[in-house]
């Protein structure tokens, strides 16, 4: 059996406005077979005509003898003609046969006089050359010969009848004048040669070139938009300015012809998506300003079309490095154009969602976010995260998560990491927060006939029609799009965000894109399937007991493990002690020097496993983080320091028996074991907290304020209180900042 082939394709920019490349190839084709069959006609066509002249003009003279009775078969029959002819009685046999001999060979009045040589040249090759000369024909002095011009033969039924014209004389005297003008301008010539510019004067020649420029580029501008409907055709004219030829000033003029458009595209486009109009819709007569609305309407989405088909073919110039044949442009100006060019292209995927070619855009925006070269890259990933934020519906966010995950899975997962990272900015999590208030205040419900005919009057029947159309036509005046399509737009993305977490977790738990998957699931995972918590919590404990995750990585694993347990998994009977163990265990390889890259994840995740969980956290847990805490900050730098102790202060007003760790005396049996990885075991209660004393006497103001505050108990009121505004940045939302 044949394999089967993946019918599955890139889309193209012009495959997705329903346009066959392959289509468009095969037109070019047989354009261009047709125009070679046609040429090839002409041709042809001259060429005849041309040996039609040229036989017409030098043909031979007709000789005496017929040349086509030159055949031995014919020359019989004439000679038996002639025999017949002459008396043959009268002659004897020898004079006959000499007169046999003489018909057989050439003579003077047999040959062809357009020759200047004679006949028989092999039979003489040894006869001198006066000789040969002597038997050339004379031609008799006449009168000079004027020369002819051939025009166009005329074809006729009898055949080709040439045409020629004499040519007129010119008089000497006027040609020898134009001689001697000719050769007096080529000496003005040479001795006025073309001075060359100055490097100075030529960038102030190149300096006004451009400013008459800028100066057509605003013009046309300004009238688009004093009067788009009107001035929509000058569009077409600014955008032929995209192939500008000058090698001066092509690029600049280019570069700014790109930003003008974009701006232009921005300001007039309609707050609406334009549809191609129907048969029907064509047919109809309608007055002149709808028709001037249509014409705007048309002209706008084909120049923009076309616009985003230029900035496309500059991007793919750049990419294959191909030089075009106006040599205007070098290659490394290509780069230059390409930035402006998906800078452009990304101004437009964030300011009009709503517009026709949104989905172009975006595919031709994905493939850039995972370009080579940084600046395009980061440009790009910052536009989608700049879409989701402002994304309130969804439905922009839909599609461009669609491009991203069939990406992701066409690279074999092997992208780089901020493409997954861009999911974190979508405003799932906002919606469905306000899906609960909403379901509060439902919208009410229309009565039906029959519950109105038991219930109402005839009057009050009348009156309520009235009440509720004036409701319906409140609702559609306010245009605010329903929950239901929300809820069902973001169902839709968090799957496919979700199917690209789970495929990598199964398929690429070495990639670099763990992190950022990781992350993901913990900002995502109160929004999971409950049915899926068991299998993705022993996910998460396999990667790490495997130990091939970095420390950050398994600092993200514990996280999504106690995000999903913190929210819908409070019903689930799961014991995360092992995830607690491992953080306690893991918390003395925090980075210590100025990257601070861990702090941050620790104190979430110290905040979502003891603050949020108080209920199911025991006090011996308790006690041996706030101890490990303390350690903790008299190895990092100031800034972590001010955070770790934040935290200790938010824990020992969470658990307020921690208060014992301030008394130096012994609270129960055992000694404390601050080597053991156990944090219920380690018998926290035994020791104190005699870290907060060094920092006391911390070069950094703040620690020593904090751990002065943290010795006194954490009070909220007095003298050892700590003031309101440090206060305010000690609390748990913001320990990120204290940290940063």
């Amino acid at each position: 059996m044949k394999a089967r082939r993946n019918k599955k394709q890139i889309p193209s920019f012009r495959k997705l406005i329903k346009t066959s490349k392959i289509k468009l190839e095969n037109k070019l084709k047989n354009k261009q077979f047709k125009q070679q069959s046609t040429l090839k006609k002409y041709r042809k066509e001259q060429r005849k005509l041309r040996q039609a002249v040229k036989d017409a003009v030098s043909k031979k003279p007709i000789p005496l003898e017929d040349p086509r009775e030159k055949r031995p078969g014919k020359r019989i029959e004439r000679e038996e003609e002639e025999e017949e002819a002459l008396p043959l009685d009268m002659m004897d046999e020898d004079d006959l046969q000499l007169m046999k001999d003489l018909g057989q060979r050439a003579s003077f009045l047999t040959r062809d006089l357009s020759s200047s040589e004679p006949v028989h040249v092999k039979k003489r090759k040894h006869e001198r050359i006066i000789d040969k000369y002597e038997k050339i024909p004379r031609t008799l002095q006449t009168a000079p010969e004027k020369e002819l011009i051939h025009l166009l033969p005329i074809k006729d039924k009898s055949g080709i009848i040439p045409q020629t014209r004499e040519k007129p004389v010119t008089d000497s005297n006027k040609d020898e004048e134009d001689q001697e003008a000719a050769r007096e301008l080529e000496e003005e010539i040479i001795e006025d040669p073309i001075r060359e510019l100055t490097i100075e004067e030529h960038l102030i020649e190149r300096k006004k070139k451009l400013q008459e420029k800028k100066m057509h580029i605003a013009a046309l501008a300004s009238a688009i938009l004093s009067d788009p409907e009107s001035n929509i055709k000058k569009l077409k004219e600014l955008r032929s300015m995209l192939m500008e030829q000058d090698p001066d000033v092509a690029v600049t003029v280019r570069k700014l012809v790109i930003v003008s458009l974009m701006e232009l595209f921005k300001d007039i486009t309609p707050s609406y998506k334009i549809r191609p109009l129907t048969e029907a819709e064509k047919s109809t007569k309608i007055r002149k300003e709808t028709q001037k609305l249509r014409e705007f309407e048309e002209g706008l989405v084909s120049q923009y079309k076309f616009y985003l088909e230029n900035l496309e073919q500059m991007v793919k110039d750049w990419k294959q490095r191909k030089l075009k044949k106006s040599n205007v442009v070098s290659l490394k100006a290509y780069k230059g154009l390409a930035e402006v060019a998906v800078k452009s292209l990304c101004e437009l995927l964030v300011a009009l969602p709503h517009f026709n070619f949104h989905n172009n855009i975006i595919v031709l925006i994905v493939p850039l976010m995972n370009d080579v070269s940084k600046s395009i890259s980061e440009m790009c990933c910052e536009a989608v995260k700049k879409l989701f934020k402002q994304d309130k519906l969804g439905q922009a966010s839909l599609g461009v998560i669609k491009v991203i995950s069939g990406f992701v899975r066409g690279r074999n997962y092997e992208v780089r990491p901020e493409m997954l990272k861009t999911f974190l900015c979508l405003r799932i999590k906002e919606v469905e927060v306000k899906k609960d208030t909403e379901d509060i205040n439902k919208p009410k419900k229309f009565m039906t006939f029959k519950e109105k005919r038991k219930t109402l009057s005839r009057m009050q029947r009348k009156w309520k029609k009235a009440e509720e159309k004036l409701e319906r036509e409140l609702r559609e005046a306010e245009a605010s799009e329903s929950t239901e399509k929300k809820l069902k737009l973001h169902t839709e993305t968090l799957n496919i965000v979700f199917v690209t977490y789970f495929r990598i977790l199964k398929k690429a738990q070495r990639s670099p894109l763990l992190p950022a998957v990781l992350e993901g699931l913990a900002k995502f995972a109160h929004l999971i399937n409950v049915e899926f918590f068991d299998d993705l919590l022993v996910v998460l404990h396999t990667l790490i007991e495997s130990g091939d995750l970095s420390y950050q990585e398994s600092l993200y694993c514990v996280q999504t493990a106690f995000h999903i347990l913190s929210g819908q998994g409070d019903v689930l009977n799961i014991d995360p002690m092992k995830f607690y163990t491992h953080l306690y265990k893991t918390l003395f390889k925090l980075h210590a020097g100025a990257t601070n890259e861990g702090v941050e994840i620790v104190l979430q995740c110290l905040d979502v496993m003891l603050t949020k969980r108080r209920k199911q956290v025991s006090q011996q847990r308790a006690l041996a983080f706030i101890k490990r805490l303390c350690t903790l900050a008299l190895h990092v730098l100031p800034n972590s320091s001010i955070g770790i102790l934040a935290t200790t202060r938010i824990l020992m007003h969470t658990f307020p028996k921690t208060d014992l760790l301030l008394d130096s005396e012994s609270q129960g049996s055992g000694v404390f074991l601050p080597e053991l990885d156990e944090p219920e075991y380690c018998n926290a209660q035994n020791t104190a907290l005699w870290e907060l004393y060094a920092l006391r006497r911390h070069y950094h103001p703040i620690v020593q304020k904090l751990a002065a505050h943290l010795i006194a108990g954490a009070p909220s009121e007095g003298s050892e209180a700590l003031k309101p505004e440090l206060s305010r940045r000690a609390r748990r939302k913001d320990l990120v900042g204290l940290v940063v």
